[in-house]
């Protein structure tokens, strides 16, 4: 039977779905920690360092940030199931160390471990490779999406789960789902590509591609975003929206289901209509929008639901949209290197976002932070608009024997 190029097939709907699990399965364990920690972390010899609690929870990212690169230089050599088993081999490892942990500085090493098993820029390597152009947002979509709804989870059930099986449960859950990511990779997702192996200095012209080097800003510059005000956020939610912290989810969950909603008709319009340039760059001035608006209003709970509501629809989109144009615009040789590089930046703004965040906030107030955050959504804008789109190729359409 003939398939449509605009219509996914089956082969890459179950390709999607599938490796939308496995970044759920292993991006769940990280999400339900982070709620709950810095109060765990309170019980264990060292827990009473400020600087060494913050150490734990940003050791992921900055190993993160060491491995995406030779794990997607990897992918490209030896094969992409391969270098994702072993890496969720690693992660879990790292998160059965962290529940055997007497004390902090062994808990740092589990977190460390933790991030060494970077995997993300094999799966969305995988993902490209597994799907046409033509549906390849689509599939990114589904990644994306599954990251934010497992966030959105997490805030919801990581306070229960700790009051049943404490912080030593929860690493221990989180190492099993990896495991179980594991199966789900070798037995659900379709086989992979025959690897390319790798061009010549692939990781140079990765870093000297000028619209790579856009793309990756932008990436730097969405997650640094994200995670300063989400530094800020919480409290204000608190201070002047009158919510306790444990009912911080009636504001999360809709926000990010209802953005959902909103986002998956502009995906479709990006790549069936050919798009993609007027709804990446109104994602991005979207969220210039939200930074300003939570700078002169941000005193009330509905405003900030609002704020947060639109935060989730232009954040979903460009989660989507950013690998899949990597992907496209990266030599094909060498996809897996720069999703590496495009991983890598991602990690190094969650750690820069959060740690000058902190910094932004508790020396000169929130305002500081949303200052700061919308200058970056403006710079990227400007950064933005001088890239080169790639055009959607012809793609014929796939088929499948009856």
């Amino acid at each position: 039977m003939s398939i449509p190029s605009d219509r996914m097939s089956p082969e890459e709907r179950r390709a999607g779905m599938s490796l939308a699990a496995i970044f759920a399965l292993r991006m769940l364990g990280l999400f339900l920690i982070l709620p709950v920690f810095s109060v765990y972390a309170e019980t264990l010899p060292g827990g009473d360092n400020l600087a060494l609690v913050g150490f734990a929870l940003g050791a992921y990212g900055l190993t993160q940030a060491v491995f995406q690169i030779p794990f997607g230089i990897a992918s490209d050599i030896f094969g992409r199931k391969r270098v994702i088993v072993i890496g969720l081999l690693v992660y879990a490892l790292g998160s059965f160390v962290a529940a055997w942990a007497p004390d902090m500085t062994w808990i740092v090493i589990g977190r460390v471990l933790q991030g060494a098993g970077a995997i993300s820029a094999a799966v969305t390597a995988l993902a490209a490779d597994l799907t046409r152009e033509a549906q390849r947002t689509k599939v990114m979509a589904m990644i994306g999406s599954s990251i934010g709804l497992v966030f959105a989870l997490s805030l919801v059930g990581a306070p229960l789960l700790y009051g049943w099986i404490g912080m030593g449960g929860l690493f221990t859950m989180t190492g099993a789902l990896a495991l179980l990511a594991i199966v789900l990779l070798l037995k659900a997702v379709p086989p992979a590509p025959p690897p390319a192996g790798h061009e010549k200095l692939p990781l140079r012209r990765v870093l000297l591609d000028a619209d790579l080097f856009r793309l990756n800003v932008g990436i730097f510059i969405l997650h640094a975003v994200q995670m300063a005000m989400f530094v800020v956020l919480p409290h204000a939610l608190v201070d002047f929206g009158g919510l306790p912290a444990a009912a911080h989810w009636k504001v999360y969950l809709p926000a990010v289901l209802a953005s959902f909603a909103i986002m998956v008709p502009a995906i479709i319009a990006a790549e069936r209509k050919d798009k993609m340039r007027p709804i990446f760059l109104s994602a991005i001035g979207l969220l210039v929008i939200v930074q300003s608006g939570l700078f002169f209003l941000h005193e009330n709970l509905w405003t900030l639901a609002l704020w947060l509501l639109l935060f989730f629809v232009a954040f979903n989109v460009l989660e989507a949209t950013l690998p899949s144009l990597v992907s496209r615009t990266a030599p094909a040789a060498a996809k897996g290197a720069a999703l590496g590089v495009y991983n890598t930046t991602q990690a190094m703004g969650l750690f820069v976002g959060g740690t000058v965040g902190g910094y932004l906030a508790q020396n000169f107030g929130d305002n500081a932070v949303f200052a700061a955050s919308t200058g970056l959504m403006l710079a990227w804008l400007v950064v933005a608009n001088a890239m080169k789109f790639p055009q959607r190729r012809p793609t014929p359409a796939a088929t499948q024997t009856a």
